[in-house]
């Protein structure tokens, strides 16, 4: 009787360790795709990622490069100073996009190109994500907001 019950608990405590294993994959497999890594434009120019990568990119909307009003595609390049990245998004643009303003992407660079599949702008006068401040800080280019 001891002998049986030694081994139940052994066939317990290695099923309870298969289950977390196979959770634990299944947990990491649904996320891959929910990770978004931040790339300031000098970076993305540095070490361009691979096409299948969806990634978040930010910076200020570079001064005369917004192309709107032809087709369903909206152009324009963003910078950090370092280098400029062009960017095309097929949607409706947030009301406080505008040139000389931060911004920041959502999307895949594919061709020398950020296809953008989400864009966010600021949502006030003074306000820029942390990580475009601190790209543009590394690049030298930024401008504290007046108070």
């Amino acid at each position: 009787m001891k002998n049986l019950k030694k081994k139940r608990r052994i066939q317990v405590i290695a099923l309870a360790t298969v289950a977390l294993i196979v959770s634990t994959a299944l947990i990491g497999y649904a996320m891959r795709d929910g990770i978004n890594y931040f790339r300031s434009p000098s970076q993305v120019m540095a070490e361009p990622p691979v096409p299948t990568e969806v990634f978040r990119i930010g910076g200020l909307v570079e001064d005369g490069s917004l192309v709107r009003g032809q087709g369903e595609t909206v152009r324009f390049s963003v910078t950090d100073g370092g280098a400029t990245v062009p960017v095309t998004y097929a949607g409706v643009l947030p009301d406080l996009f505008e040139e000389n303003q931060g911004m920041v992407g959502t999307g895949r660079y594919v061709n020398g190109v950020f296809e953008a599949s989400e864009i966010l702008a600021k949502h006030d006068e003074t306000y820029m994500p942390k990580e475009v401040v601190d790209a543009l800080k590394e690049q030298g280019v930024y401008q504290e907001p007046d108070a």
